[in-house]
């Protein structure tokens, strides 16, 4: 019987938090790294992203329920990796490289995004796929 390939996904922050705060798809990937289906991979960058977007006022977030989500329900499951900076490959939006250089350094076989510049990259060297279409693969 052959062994389950574990996908190495970088997650945007967009569904880590949505995964973490709300229900739907996108807790299902918050299941899926839990259950150690998939294998999370994230950049001190990415971590400090998570942070960041965690405090925006209106997830009304405490500082200790944010620092409970990052031990407790992100960094425990993450692999964290270390990333030089590459190439730019988003113009729109070069902050969203960082998950793309990730991706490279970790060997990722995909990132989930919602974010639109990343999703309309049309040359990235590594999948960027919606919640749904991930999802959809993994059933």
């Amino acid at each position: 019987m052959g062994s389950v390939k574990v996908e190495r996904v970088v997650i945007d922050t967009n569904v880590v938090v949505s995964g973490l705060l709300f229900e739907g798809g996108a807790a299902e990937i918050v299941d899926l790294w839990k259950q150690r289906k998939i294998e999370p991979l994230c950049s001190g960058d990415i971590i400090q992203e998570y942070i960041r977007v965690l405090a925006y006022p209106k997830f009304a977030l405490s500082s200790s329920e944010i620092d409970f989500l990052l031990t407790q329900e992100i960094m425990p499951w993450f692999e964290v990796v270390q990333v030089d900076r590459g190439k730019p490959y988003i113009k729109a939006d070069p902050s969203d490289d960082k998950f793309i250089w990730c991706a490279l350094a970790g060997n990722a076989d995909a990132i989930i995004s919602g974010d639109e510049h990343l999703l309309a990259l049309r040359s990235s060297p590594v999948p960027i796929l919606r919640v749904k279409e991930f999802l959809s693969r993994k059933r």
